[in-house]
């Protein structure tokens, strides 16, 4: 009898161990910190449309990119390179690697711009937070010299300059090389060109980028125009990229055939088409600084 109540004894304390034991293990895996996936792009742009990435806590990036002309502008054009060219220069800064704010300067058009960028959910390593989601808005105001007709002002208002996007960004990062996008968009105009045209414009977008190395990848964009917004010939912004990383510096060399550097350029108004040979060389450069 004796030998027996040991024995149980003995079964009941090694219980109480196996399950003290597995209580802790489980306490410590619920507050062992999320692991959250990183570098599911490399950079803030894949070549026109933002991705879901943001600049590290307390990084200013400076960012310049650069459209030439059209290679179906033939060889006494140098394919585009000798035609105007549209620039952009932009400042963009994170205070803890979630919120981010930019402004920025396009040639054409004049344009000045500034944009609010949030990482609001991040994808995590075990999958329970399956993807990434990062909110933008951005607004954008032309300095052009108003073109008077007859006396009548082109834009009679400060507001009349003015257009607006707003998007959500949704990716995820399939392994370690593949990574894709999702971006519904809306483009606003304040004022519009023609009575029969539609201040808003909605959009679906998509990002694809593919990892060929250490430090460089294909990158793919693509920007569906969801209605018909206007009476005027557009095509859907479409771009491939090659980017290069060399520490601090991202150097990306695209072709696309959208001109315009923002979002109310190239989303609504690329005028010229792949298949017509209406694609255009640029590049951008990033570098960032730690402050």
């Amino acid at each position: 009898m004796k030998k027996t109540v040991i024995i149980l004894g003995i079964l009941i304390i090694g219980c109480l161990n196996a399950l003290n034991a597995q209580d802790i293990e489980d306490l410590m895996k619920e507050n062992k910190p999320k692991e959250y996936v990183i570098a599911t792009f490399k950079g803030t742009r894949a070549i026109n449309f933002h991705t879901i990435e943001v600049p590290g806590p307390k990084t200013l990036e400076f960012r310049i990119s650069h459209r030439f002309g059209t290679l179906n502008s033939g060889a006494y054009n140098l394919w585009g390179l000798d035609g105007g060219a549209n620039i952009r220069f932009g400042l963009e800064y994170s205070i803890d690697g979630r919120f981010e704010f930019g402004l920025g300067r396009t040639s054409t058009d004049k344009v000045f711009d500034g944009f609010l960028k949030y990482k609001l959910f991040r994808q995590t390593t075990d999958n329970k937070m399956p993807f990434s989601l990062t909110l933008f808005s951005s607004m954008f105001y032309t300095t052009l010299k108003d073109p008077y007709t007859d006396g009548v002002a082109y834009y009679p208002y400060a507001t009349s300059r003015m257009s607006f996007c707003n998007q959500l960004l949704i990716a995820r990062k399939f392994g370690s090389r593949f990574s894709m996008e999702l971006i519904p968009s809306m483009v606003h105009y304040n004022q519009v060109d023609q009575l029969e045209d539609k201040n808003d414009v909605y959009l679906l977008a998509g990002i694809g980028r593919f990892k060929v190395s250490r430090s460089t990848a294909i990158t793919a964009e693509y920007g569906l125009r969801l209605n018909k917004y206007t009476n005027q010939e557009y095509y859907d912004s479409f771009g491939i990229g090659f980017d290069i990383e060399t520490g601090g510096h991202v150097f990306q060399m695209v072709f696309t055939n959208s001109f315009g550097l923002i979002e109310p350029q190239f989303y609504p108004h690329t005028t010229d088409s792949w298949s017509k040979g209406g694609i255009r060389f640029g590049f951008n450069i990033s570098r960032v600084f730690t402050l």
